[in-house]
């Protein structure tokens, strides 16, 4: 129940929706409930011809009620006027009928209000908490998992507390009145009568045991097939240029039927539950017609027909708040489940957040200072105890064997990451002493991988800055060497680049990306030159993009053409580590070091 109430808080506030919608069912359970009691006087008016002695319902203590009193007012009319008073009780039942589904509709209305205001709030907190998380987290968990406790187990805890909410007062209100009405007939039949409801309660309790269990198991399988579905379209050329499409699909179709079997267990449980409830319900409504109709024909007792025709439909009624609360009880593990891991993850701490006092850094003036920092992924030392100092306007360029800690090494300084040891100081300033915001606002970013939303040129390169004009758009983009092939696009700036920006080429793509780093104007530039895939043309247009987006700027470079490196102001050689050596192009030759060795084995881009 903890987990329950918990998700319920996602509702708030729920007050705006709750009162609303608890008047508008309580007058939808008064009149359904009366329209069964017009059974009475109906039955009378067409058959019976006549009522029960209005003095014998007085001396019953009865005259508060105004279904007796109805009764008794339609039993004086049918002694005058048969259809007089038929026409009364049609005209009754239509006013009932009316008013029972009009403010049913309103009592539905204001729940699904709170549906969707509950779904709003829980998916915000969620995809919230996810951007919030580290850069870190996203390498150790799976995208499906992730896409699915945003996307279907969301939607499965909506229905599941509001539903739960609604049958939980809905449901036991309506049969407390049907309760009622049924005592008021015969307190001795209705004792007997109502203890199908611990009974069915009990068995059905016995069903549903194993379905939290079973719940978990389908969130968590349909969460890998999402991630099989995700790898596959991301790797869709691979799949098939190494003739895997078999395997694949098979890998797909395996987990599939394991989600599919564990579903057909739940659901063959769930629905089991309801002909276990309607089945107890029958026989009791059996016996209430085997005493009942014993009582009326041999005269015995004081159950009229016309009483005894409301209670049998009452009775009827009663197994649909019965049915529907032990459908919500075999339903709510399964929201209980998922909620549990929608929980997980909005419960997820970000291993980065500002210190309470955190300042803002105004602007970067002198030096990026990196003093002592290590850093390790899990059990693995990546970094060890590296001291850099980067001055402003200068060019750093990273270079070493591959996995020597160069990419690690680039993701503390915009601090995706915080350091095992050590510091990383700004203008003197300690990283953690800054709001990560305006530690970032100082950085551009070119990545190796070209990464594009699936939007137009325009907006992609606006993404730094979204208030730009398209004056200043076009001018990154001339930096960038984009603008002449923009142009020659189908609709220019607003081309649409398609899924992660398929609709272009590696070179485009990059340049793009380029001018989106232009256009944000930082003081600091963090390259992972990506020339080395691209074709001859591309490579030269791309490369004297990063040329010119450099000038003028502080750049830290992890370097794959050797025309950067010896541009260099400074070349720090990162080998398992560890900086074995730092200095410009021809002093690091002249040291016949790691970087001659390096640049013998043609490691660089002439």
């Amino acid at each position: 129940m903890k987990t329950y109430f918990r998700l319920l808080s996602f509702a708030k506030p729920i007050e705006k929706f709750a009162i609303p919608y608890i008047i508008a069912t309580l007058f939808a359970i008064i009149f359904n409930t009366f329209l069964f009691t017009l059974l009475g006087p109906l039955m009378q008016a067409l058959f019976l011809g006549k009522c029960e002695d209005p003095t014998k319902v007085a001396d019953a203590g009865d005259s508060w009620n105004p279904m007796h009193q109805f009764d008794n007012y339609i039993g004086h009319i049918i002694s005058d006027d048969k259809i007089f008073a038929l026409k009364i009780i049609c005209i009754v039942i239509i006013a009932t009928v009316f008013l029972a589904n009009f403010f049913r509709y309103f009592s539905q209305r204001f729940m699904e209000d709170l549906r969707v205001h509950t779904l709003l709030n829980l998916r915000r907190a969620v995809f919230n908490n996810v951007m919030n998380l580290h850069v870190g987290y996203f390498s150790n968990e799976r995208k499906g998992d992730i896409i699915s406790k945003v996307a279907s187990d969301v939607q499965v805890v909506q229905f599941t507390v509001t539903n739960t909410l609604q049958v939980v007062f809905k449901e036991p209100v309506q049969l407390l009145f049907f309760i009622g009405v049924l005592v008021s007939i015969s307190f001795k039949l209705t004792i007997f009568s109502l203890l199908v409801i611990p009974i069915s309660g009990f068995i059905i309790s016995k069903i549903v045991k194993r379905l939290k269990q079973q719940s978990t198991q389908s969130h968590e399988s349909f969460a890998k097939m999402i991630g099989f579905l995700d790898e596959a379209l991301s790797g869709i050329k691979i799949i098939k240029a190494f003739n895997a499409t078999f395997r694949v699909k098979e890998k797909f179709h395996e987990e599939n039927k394991f989600y599919s079997n564990l579903n057909r267990k739940m659901a063959r449980r769930q629905q089991l539950a309801s002909p276990v409830s309607q089945t107890l319900g029958v026989l009791v409504v059996v016996f209430i017609l085997l005493y009942g109709g014993t009582e009326i024909l041999s005269g015995r007792g004081d159950l009229t027909s016309a009483k005894f025709v409301v209670y049998l439909a009452t009775f009827s009624q009663i197994m649909q708040p019965i049915k529907a609360l032990t459908d919500s009880f075999s339903g709510i593990h399964s929201g209980i489940a998922a909620g549990e891991r929608v929980l997980d993850l909005i419960d997820t701490k970000a291993e980065l957040e500002n210190k309470p006092d955190a300042v803002i850094l105004p602007e970067f003036k002198k030096a990026l200072d990196i003093e002592n920092v290590s850093f390790n992924y899990g059990d693995k030392q990546v970094l060890k105890n590296i001291n850099l100092s980067i001055e402003k306007g200068k060019t750093v360029a990273l270079v070493g064997p591959s996995g020597g800690g160069k990419s690690t090494l680039m993701d503390l300084i915009p601090r995706f990451h915080d350091p095992l040891m050590g510091d990383i100081k700004i203008d003197g300033h300690n990283y953690k002493d800054l709001t990560v915001e305006s530690i970032r606002a100082q950085m551009g970013t070119v990545n190796q991988e070209s990464f594009l939303f699936n939007d137009t040129i325009f907006n992609n390169i606006a993404f730094a800055k979204p208030e730009a004009t398209e004056e200043e758009v076009i001018a990154a983009a001339k930096i960038a060497n984009a603008h002449e092939f923009i142009l020659n696009t189908e609709e220019g700036y607003q081309s649409f680049v398609g899924d992660r920006g398929n609709r272009l080429s590696g070179g485009q793509k990059q340049r793009i990306c380029i001018a989106r780093a232009v256009l944000a104007n930082p003081p600091i530039m963090l390259l992972d030159e990506a020339t080395s895939a691209l074709d001859t043309e591309s490579e030269k247009l791309v490369q004297e993009a990063l040329n010119n987006l450099m000038q003028n700027r502080t750049s830290i470079v992890i370097a794959h053409r050797l025309s950067t490196i010896q541009q260099a102001d400074l070349i720090v050689v990162i080998d398992k580590g560890e900086i074995v050596e730092r200095g410009n192009h021809h002093e690091l030759i002249g040291n016949n070091g790691v970087y001659k060795r390096l640049i013998d084995m043609q490691t660089f881009n002439d």
